[in-house]
């Protein structure tokens, strides 16, 4: 029996975008699913991999027998459902398959039961909706927008400047396509029986939490920190400072709408979520031994802008978690936080001054 998860805790998945000259993009059969049998390759995260990246290079690699050469991170989409738990699906860009790659693919006949190409128009129709949203979110935005933040599939924040939300175009699933690799390309497709229920394959899936944090700063440049009021454990019991935040309720709620509740509840303040800056990937102890976690955290951090002096009188700390606030200039923040703290808020800080999407990071460093 599999034991009751948290509201707190979701899954997580990388798929890769490989594009090709024409701007078609490479999509799958899947043979085990007969109400969405196309897809674009990957798959889900496992505790052991260091982050979605690994998990996207690692997916291909069984999938489809080669390890592709990832680029950016195209689009981080955080989806909810009432069927199955919240998912923060990543999509990254991979460099063009070479003919020897095209040549060489070895497909996992149990994951991959064919391939075709794609225009952005044929694959907005035969991916399923959220999906084909997604994909098409990433197909249409210029690529210095990314990573886009979407949620359930439809575009927020910055990326709002360059796309319009609209409904997914009308499924037609693999009708009229030609895929490469089937055993009888000739012949209808009939999907395989899938190694389990989709209930049991859901209730076995490793999940990860998220936290929603804001960077606040004040005229002067300096970063509105909290410190968490000392509980038993390791960390609690010496003074801990952190960006104003917390754990995202993850089968309820979005990470905008979080970090627009925590604000409000850790500061009384009531403050719309401005860019998102930095996404954050904190591994848990499966892929990094050296940790504390419990396991890994995906932690989104959202631009509060500039505090004035009027805005900061204002604030009523939530006594049962926070003790107290202060505003610190770069050193001083620097000394008060974990080194994967700060490194994460100068990236978010960073990101301020530039456009496009937020900093993709790994343990509050830039990915690789």
């Amino acid at each position: 029996m599999v034991a009751e998860r948290s509201g707190r805790e979701l899954l997580a998945a990388a798929g890769v975008l490989f594009p090709d000259e024409d701007g078609r993009v490479l999509v799958v059969r899947l043979p085990y699913d007969r109400k969405h049998p196309v897809a674009v390759p990957g798959g889900g995260w496992d505790p052991q991999d260091l982050s979605p990246r690994r998990t996207a290079e690692r997916e291909i690699a069984e999938e489809l027998g080669f390890t592709p050469r990832l680029g950016s991170l195209a689009c981080l989409d955080w989806t909810l459902g009432h069927d199955r738990p919240p998912i923060a699906a990543h999509l990254y860009w991979a460099d063009p398959l070479t003919p020897e790659q095209l040549a060489a693919i070895t497909p996992d006949r149990a994951e991959v039961g064919g391939w075709t190409w794609l225009t952005p128009e044929q694959a907005s129709h035969a991916l399923p909706p959220r999906l084909s949203r997604r994909v098409t979110a990433c197909l249409r935005a210029p690529r210095s927008a990314a990573p886009l933040e979407l949620e359930d599939g439809l575009p927020v924040g910055h990326v709002l400047d360059h796309l319009t939300p609209g409904p997914a175009p009308e499924y037609t699933g693999l009708a009229g396509l030609s895929l490469t690799g089937d055993d009888a390309p000739d012949e209808p497709v009939i999907a395989s029986e899938p190694p389990m229920d989709r209930e049991t394959y859901i209730a076995g899936r490793p999940r990860i939490r998220a936290k929603a944090r804001t960077v606040f700063t004040d005229d002067a440049g300096r970063v509105l920190l909290v410190r968490l009021t000392p509980w038993p454990g390791p960390r609690g019991e010496v003074p801990y400072w952190v960006l104003p935040g917390g754990g995202i309720e993850a089968d309820r709620e979005l990470p905008r709408a979080a970090a627009r509740r925590e604000v409000r509840e850790e500061l009384g303040w009531e403050c719309e979520p401005g860019r998102l800056l930095a996404l954050d990937w904190l591994p848990g102890p499966e892929a990094d031994p050296g940790t504390d976690r419990g396991g890994a955290v995906l932690v989104y951090v959202f631009d509060g802008g500039t505090v004035t002096e009027e805005r900061s009188a204002s604030i009523v700390l939530q006594e049962e978690e926070l003790a107290e606030w202060r505003f610190c200039a770069p050193d001083e923040a620097r000394a008060l936080l974990s080194p994967s703290s700060w490194a994460r808020t100068a990236a978010a800080l960073a990101a301020r001054g530039r456009p496009g999407g937020p900093a993709e990071l790994v343990g509050g460093y830039p990915a690789r």
